[in-house]
């Protein structure tokens, strides 16, 4: 049984379809990545299997606009596309959004014992505490600096490790890379990958396709909101249309 299911998902804002009908899989143990052009729905994907989109759904209810979320999502087994975000994020799928928002008036650690706020035990944030410092040594050297000082690397850094404060049975993070120097983007995919190693799955939305064939064990294409094709890395890249005319490869 797959840990992560999503089936014919569908996403309307208005009466523009940004999903039409996706459905993947993430197994145990697994890192799977999701790569595609620039507005292919990647990221409302993530956002709709951890609940973001039927959060907002409910918030602009008789505000104006309207959004319909359709399909299926069950993690362990268990369907939780009705559920809200925070009763998803409490049966241990995390979601690490883009474009990182740290809480920038708190510091490094307040902001990583922000991402354990779910968890009773002082135990419990000892060691996740001491687990995102041993991933990210440069956070432990700034765990007393406000978050907005931090570069963007840093940042970025921070997202991940807040993400894992709380018992993360799947990590899906989105876009990690997205606007950072290469050195930093290298350290930080040594740090996804030791993530996984360590036990945890990763569902890895990325711009960085090259970056993701070399870590995922399966991937798919996402294009204009469609699944357009799933496999290994040299399975995809062995057609020339996708390679030349959604891959850039």
């Amino acid at each position: 049984m797959p840990l992560l299911e999503v089936e014919d998902l569908t996403v309307r804002y208005d009466k523009a379809v940004i999903l039409n009908g996706v459905s993947l899989q993430v197994g145990e143990g697994e890192l799977v990545g999701i790569v595609g052009p620039n507005g292919a729905g990647k990221s409302t994907l993530l956002r709709a299997i951890s609940g973001l989109v039927r959060f907002e759904e409910r918030t602009k209810r008789g505000v104006g606009g309207e959004i319909v979320l359709e399909g299926q999502v069950r993690f362990g087994g268990e369907r939780i596309d009705g559920l809200a975000a925070h009763e998803i994020r409490r049966l241990g799928l995390v979601h690490c959004p883009e474009r990182r928002r740290p809480f920038r008036e708190m510091s490094v650690e307040e902001n990583l014992l922000a991402g354990a706020y779910l968890s009773r035990s002082s135990q419990e944030k000892r060691r996740s505490l001491e687990r995102c410092y041993a991933l990210f040594p440069r956070l432990a050297e700034r765990k007393s600096q406000l978050a907005g000082k931090l570069s963007g690397g840093e940042q970025q850094m921070l997202a991940t490790a807040r993400a894992l404060m709380y018992e993360a049975k799947l990590l899906a993070i989105d876009e990690p890379s997205l606007g950072l120097a290469p050195r930093v983007r290298e350290e930080l995919f040594a740090a996804i990958g030791t993530i996984h190693a360590q036990g945890t799955p990763v569902l890895l939305v990325e711009q960085e396709v090259a970056q993701v064939f070399r870590m995922a064990k399966r991937n798919y294409l996402l294009s204009q909101g469609r699944i357009i094709a799933e496999g290994t890395a040299a399975q995809i890249t062995a057609d020339e249309t996708l390679r030349a005319g959604y891959l850039g490869l």
